[in-house]
């Protein structure tokens, strides 16, 4: 299974923020929208990433104010991404040996969707099913 069929699955929708915004303000969205991380894109170009560990580690714990704090302040710009044509083993390698959670989805350098670790672990699981059905099935013929 390829990252384009878990976009076609799940959708390519990507919500991202400017990097001069607050980073309550990336919150608020993040909330409104139940995601875990938002996309930093401006003039389309992808120019980091914030995740809630983002947020937990570099304003929480250091007791800084997110009312106070821009985006810009905290994202990470080492942003880890992949291409539609990627396999779900390669993108578990990366989540895996790069410690992220959330892998943005280029193509011709320009963000078409994200996949998070569960959209992964979800499309991993279906596959399994459907080995496991189809070996069921063999058995029982």
């Amino acid at each position: 299974m390829t990252v384009n069929q878990i976009l076609s699955t799940k959708g390519k929708e990507v919500y991202s923020i400017l990097s001069t915004k607050t980073v309550y303000e990336a919150l608020t969205v993040m909330s409104e929208k139940d995601i875990g991380a938002i996309l930093i894109i401006e003039d389309t170009v992808l120019k980091g990433v914030l995740s809630e560990r983002d947020y937990a580690r570099k304003i929480v714990l250091k007791a800084k104010s997110s009312k106070k704090a821009l985006v810009h302040e905290i994202m990470e710009t080492n942003v880890i991404t992949v291409n539609p044509s990627d396999n779900l083993e390669f993108c578990m390698e990366l989540m895996s040996t790069k410690r992220v959670r959330h892998l943005p989805v280029l193509e011709n350098n320009v963000v078409i969707g994200i996949i998070s670790i569960s959209d992964v672990v979800k499309a991993i699981i279906d596959i399994q099913k459907d080995t496991i059905e189809h070996l069921n099935s063999y058995i029982t013929q």
